[in-house]
């Protein structure tokens, strides 16, 4: 497909209205708008669907026309480049609902997993403490098995309604889903999470509130929150750790155009002055870079990098 062209985007977006209401789409849609780290290009089309039937019928619609199409949760631990998205990009944050069945909840994949994590609390349910301080959607926190203080999605998580490319819809079980650190099915078979049932056991809301300020504590005087960023970059690599490896490497403070290695943590890089994706880019390729040279150690990015370098 090619992009950018007023009237073929023109085009298609009437057909795009005939599949799901037009107030749901939007076109050439800057997508720093969308982002943690307030950086990314336009999207064609950003449409966010409220139903599932709507998510099933912009894929099969797509599907049918070889449309790409880019899934966006809440944009916490991703770098849309400065040339954008051709294609569609769909948001799944309006499939937010949240539902406490006793020691079960039952959350949509836009849903914040911080609320989840809350919403268990409020409900005397114990297993999700550690997710009170992650940033991400319950979409993106499967995706990628998020995880905090010793906790993971794998340990608490009990299916997930999911959505494949040719918008047909099933669910996962937790050994289907194969979740693993930062991995699961879901990015191996090209999957979308649309909803994910949570198991819990009952606790003490008192001792559970207790753990959960602790770690909003430990997660507020260790990380740069005052800033723009993508959170935690890299993975943590075999018996090390990425922050520490980088503040070895001296590059606390480094600076590429608008970003830099965070002061606070070197795990993370912070947005201090309008960078921009390619800063990004760049400061992430000279981090690797260094800490290769100095340990021998090849960092991998735990952060997803998407999009077109340059706008067309």
């Amino acid at each position: 497909m090619k992009g950018r062209n007023p009237l073929t985007l023109n085009k298609l977006y009437e057909s795009l209205t005939q599949v799901i209401p037009a107030a749901l789409i939007k076109v050439n849609e800057p997508l720093k708008k969308y982002t943690y780290t307030k950086t990314g290009g336009n999207a064609d089309y950003y449409i966010s669907p409220v139903r599932y039937e709507e998510v099933s019928a912009v894929m099969k619609f797509a599907k049918e026309r070889q449309i790409p199409v880019t899934f966006l949760g809440n944009g916490s631990n991703i770098i849309i480049r400065d040339g954008g998205i051709r294609g569609i990009v769909l948001s799944l944050l309006n499939l937010k609902d949240i539902q406490v069945e006793y020691d079960q909840i039952i959350a949509g994949s836009g849903a914040a997993i911080i609320d989840v994590s809350r919403a268990a609390r409020d409900h005397h349910l114990t297993g999700l403490e550690f997710a009170c301080g992650i940033p991400g959607s319950v979409g993106g926190a499967v995706y990628m098995n998020a995880g905090a203080y010793g906790g993971e999605i794998k340990d608490c998580i009990d299916h997930a309604k999911v959505i494949d490319e040719n918008g047909d819809i099933y669910t996962l079980d937790t050994e289907a889903l194969e979740l693993d650190y930062r991995t699961s099915a879901i990015q191996k078979r090209h999957l979308v999470v649309l909803e994910a049932t949570f198991n819990f056991s009952r606790g003490d809301i008192t001792v559970i509130q207790a753990k959960m300020d602790d770690l909003t504590q430990r997660r507020e005087d260790k990380q740069p929150l005052e800033y723009p960023s993508c959170g935690s970059v890299f993975r943590r690599p075999p018996n090390h750790f990425a922050g520490q490896l980088i503040q070895e490497a001296g590059l606390q403070g480094h600076r590429i155009g608008g970003v830099e290695v965070s002061k606070k943590h070197a795990g993370f890089i912070v947005n201090v002055d309008h960078g921009t994706a390619t800063d990004y880019e760049e400061m992430i390729a000279y981090v690797q870079r260094t800490v290769l040279e100095q340990t021998g150690i090849e960092l991998q990015p735990e952060v997803r990098i998407i999009g077109e370098k340059t706008a067309e």
